[in-house]
């Protein structure tokens, strides 16, 4: 099976290097290509730095043997498009995206580029896993912290199996090693999330945000409960699709009889 590894902490995280390893490893046809600057909340956005209409990309030496790995200067939802359509080698079968240093839980996915270019994968026909491993706000500047990638690298080679092209598998690992996870869990999307966007400071001419880690307790059942709980929590997420169950009063449906023009 053809896999392509992406990110949107780029293409120097050790999340990145830990999921193509553990596809390498499962002894698949692995291909790297990831921003070459940390792209975090770039959602579904296809960005990138042109010349001439051409998207600057750098080959870099093989993080593994035979494994191409590209640094691309757009966001990950671009790469994934760009990869579907051949540009780094025949397309891929399967996208994997991350492994994410933070949860990515809840609504907040919407905005998250890990979860972005699994989106977009799935969107053109590619079977998609966002990854991300639940490391603490806290404890990123701590010196010593231990972050477990080859925990989230495993779990994600054991979900291959469930992927299909017709949702995108959004996975959030407890940072622990492997044996003392409690298991896995199907779960909701948390209404708030682990991690929101609040005002810090408004002044003339200016406002400045922050990432600060959700006060709201977590909901029962949800991503953020079983992380909490210190179980991987696996959410199938579709792709935004029409609400066909929407009624809107005073619109005439034409389904079915509208052929354009």
């Amino acid at each position: 099976m053809r896999i392509l590894v992406t990110n949107d902490d780029g293409i120097d995280s050790p999340g990145l290097h830990a999921l193509a390893a553990m596809a390498v490893r499962l002894g698949h046809d692995v291909v790297v290509a990831a921003p070459a600057r940390e792209a975090s909340g770039s959602g579904s956005s296809l960005t990138g730095v042109e010349a001439d209409g051409r998207i600057a990309t750098e080959t870099r030496a093989s993080m593994f043997a035979g494994v191409p790995t590209f640094a691309v200067s757009a966001s990950p939802a671009f790469i994934a498009l760009m990869a579907t359509r051949g540009a780094y080698g025949p397309e891929p079968d399967v996208i994997l995206s991350g492994i994410n240093r933070g949860p990515n839980t809840g609504a907040a996915v919407l905005h998250s580029g890990t979860v972005g270019a699994a989106f977009t994968a799935a969107a053109n026909g590619c079977r998609a896993m966002a990854v991300s491993l639940d490391i603490p706000f806290s404890s990123r500047s701590e010196e010593g912290a231990v972050e477990h990638w080859d925990t989230a690298a495993e779990v994600a080679g054991d979900l291959l199996p469930l992927l299909n092209a017709d949702f995108v598998l959004n996975v959030n690992v407890p940072n622990l090693h492997a044996g003392d996870l409690r298991g896995i869990r199907r779960a909701s999307l948390a209404q708030f999330g682990t991690v929101q966007m609040v005002l810090l400071e408004q002044g003339h001419g200016y406002v400045r945000m922050s990432l600060e880690q959700s006060d709201h307790g977590a909901e029962p059942g949800s991503d953020d409960a079983w992380l909490l709980d210190g179980y991987v929590a696996v959410t199938p997420v579709r792709p935004p699709h029409e609400a066909r169950d929407v009624v809107l009063p005073g619109l005439v449906d034409t389904a079915g009889e509208h052929v354009g023009g």
